[in-house]
């Protein structure tokens, strides 16, 4: 099975969208290859690729739908009460509709709907992913400061690139932490394995309920 965490940007700034591949095997997350400033041609074709190889679970950290008439969707009230309570900041988790959010919104949701219609030889699912509750639900408390620091501090980044290691995220080049981007697209790697394994769970879900909000939402 081929794992990829897709840390989606807006439209307008593809810079900072960063797709890491890994490879599922005997208990494993290994990691296979980092794509960084891609636009969606790019993301299809990659996916398309590595859905030739091999069943393909992606985990995508921006919304993949919004609350029709805007504001907070369900997922997004009950996921921000749930990093509250890790002791995690509420303002990561934003309203799809909100001014910084709807391009990425339009992105996400224009995007998946492309992946829908490509032609695979092996299955192709998608989890809307929240990275850093990924982290933040996984990590012991007292490393929590690490969570709430990596955006803007490398040390912490090393620090959670090491931690993955320690969740059988393997093979993690060196220059992984230079920047969140890139942690995050393995944090989204490492919420989409546990949501798709039966051997693990995620620690926050909510199912999809189509057609306004056809993805589960994990962390």
């Amino acid at each position: 099975m081929r794992i990829i965490g897709i840390d989606l940007s807006g439209p307008s700034n593809p810079q900072h969208t960063v797709l890491a591949v890994f490879e599922l095997q005997d208990g494993e997350l290994t990691f296979l290859k980092l794509r960084r400033s891609i636009g969606d041609l790019e993301i299809l074709e990659e996916i398309q690729e590595q859905s030739q190889i091999d069943e393909v679970v992606i985990g995508m950290d921006a919304p993949l739908s919004y609350q029709d008439g805007g504001g907070d969707r369900l997922g997004d009230k009950q996921l921000r009460q749930f990093i509250v309570s890790l002791g995690m900041k509420s303002g990561s988790i934003m309203p799809p509709t909100f001014n910084r959010m709807v391009y990425l919104t339009l992105r996400g949701i224009k995007l998946t709907r492309e992946i829908e219609n490509l032609t695979s030889i092996h299955p192709i699912s998608i989890v809307e992913v929240h990275p850093g509750a990924v982290i933040g639900s996984r990590i012991l408390s007292k490393d929590l400061a690490y969570v709430l620091t990596y955006k803007q501090d490398m040390s912490s980044r090393s620090f959670i690139k090491n931690w993955l290691g320690e969740q059988h995220v393997t093979q993690l080049p060196a220059f992984i932490d230079e920047e969140s981007h890139m942690i995050d697209a393995c944090a989204a790697a490492l919420g989409a394995w546990h949501w798709k394994d039966s051997s693990h769970e995620p620690k926050w879900l909510l199912p999809a309920n189509p057609p306004l909000h056809p993805y589960d939402f994990c962390c």
